[in-house]
C-alpha cells in the first residue's frame, strides 16, 4: 500500500504544486526527486511517483511552472521554459526548493537519494547533481543536456542513466555522446540507452481535447517539432529506470 497527496511550496516567485507519493509505514525509505517535462507536471510523472512508492521509495514529483500545464500550448511553454534552462542558478534554486520538501518527509533516508528527470526536468536534476547534491543514481529521459566538461562532474559519485530516442531533435545522439564523454573523463559510472525510432517526449500519449487517449501515436494537439509517442520504448525506458534503482538500492518492497 502507498499514499499520495499534493504538496505546495514556494520557488521562483511562484506557488509550486508538487505530488508526493510514499509507502505506508515508518521507513527508512530511499527517496526519488522527479522533474517533469516542459509542458508541466503531467499525470504520467504522477504515475511514476505512484509506481516508485509501490516499489518502496518516497517520490516527489516537483513542479516548476506554478501549477500550470502547457499541453497544447507550445509557445507559452517555450516562453516559460527556455529562459529557465538558460539560467543554471535559477534551475538549482527551483530544484533545491523541491528537494528540501522531499528531505523533510518523515521516513526518508537522506543518504539514499536518487533523481529522475524528463526533458527540462532532466536538466534541473543534472544541475543539482553537478552542484553537489549527493544523488546515488540519476536517470534522465530525453533530457535537456548542458554544455558539460569533465571538470563540472569530478565531485559526482552517483551512477547516471540517459535514455533518448534516435530521432529526438532536442536530445540527439551526438549531444548524448558529448555529454557522456564528459562523464567518462570525470570517472563517473554511466550508461546510455538510445531507442531506435523514438522522438522527443516519447512517453507522452496523445489525447483528445477531453483528455481521453486518441488510440494512436500521433499528437492531435499542438506540440514543439520532433515530439512523438512510442509506447514500446516508453515501457523499456521505465524498466531501465527501475533497473538502475534496484541496482543502486537493492530490490525494495513496502515491507522493507
Amino acid at each position: 500500500m502507498s499514499a499520495a497527496r499534493e504538496v505546495t511550496y514556494g520557488a521562483d516567485g511562484l506557488t509550486m504544486v508538487g505530488y508526493l507519493a510514499q509507502p505506508q509505514g515508518g521507513g527508512p525509505w530511499p527517496a526519488v526527486l522527479i522533474g517533469h517535462d516542459g509542458i508541466g507536471l503531467h499525470d504520467y510523472q504522477r504515475r511514476r511517483a505512484d509506481d516508485l512508492a509501490a516499489h518502496g521509495y518516497v517520490a516527489l514529483a516537483m513542479d516548476y511552472h506554478g501549477g500550470q500545464l502547457f499541453s497544447g500550448r507550445p509557445e507559452a511553454m517555450l516562453a516559460r521554459t527556455m529562459p529557465l534552462i538558460g539560467d543554471a542558478d535559477r534551475m538549482r534554486a527551483i530544484g533545491h526548493a523541491a528537494l528540501d520538501v522531499l528531505l523533510t518527509v518523515p521516513g526518508v533516508a537522506p543518504e539514499r537519494l536518487a533523481a529522475l528527470g524528463y526533458g527540462a526536468g532532466g536538466r534541473i536534476v543534472l544541475e543539482l547533481a553537478s552542484a553537489g547534491v549527493p544523488f546515488k543514481a540519476v536517470a534522465v529521459v530525453h533530457p535537456g543536456l548542458p554544455d558539460a566538461s569533465a571538470e563540472d562532474w569530478t565531485s559526482v559519485t552517483g551512477t547516471f542513466l540517459v535514455c533518448t530516442g534516435s530521432e529526438d531533435p532536442l536530445c540527439t545522439p551526438d549531444q548524448v555522446l558529448t555529454f557522456s564523454r564528459a562523464l567518462q573523463d570525470a570517472g563517473i559510472d554511466w550508461r546510455v540507452n538510445v531507442y531506435g525510432g523514438a522522438k522527443h517526449a516519447f512517453w507522452a500519449q496523445p489525447t483528445n481535447p477531453d483528455g481521453s487517449p486518441t488510440g494512436g501515436n500521433t499528437h492531435t494537439k499542438a506540440t514543439v517539432p520532433g515530439v512523438g509517442y512510442h509506447p514500446a520504448h516508453t515501457a523499456r525506458a521505465w524498466r531501465a529506470v527501475l533497473d538502475l534503482l534496484d541496482e543502486t538500492f537493492g530490490t525494495l518492497s513496502e515491507t522493507a
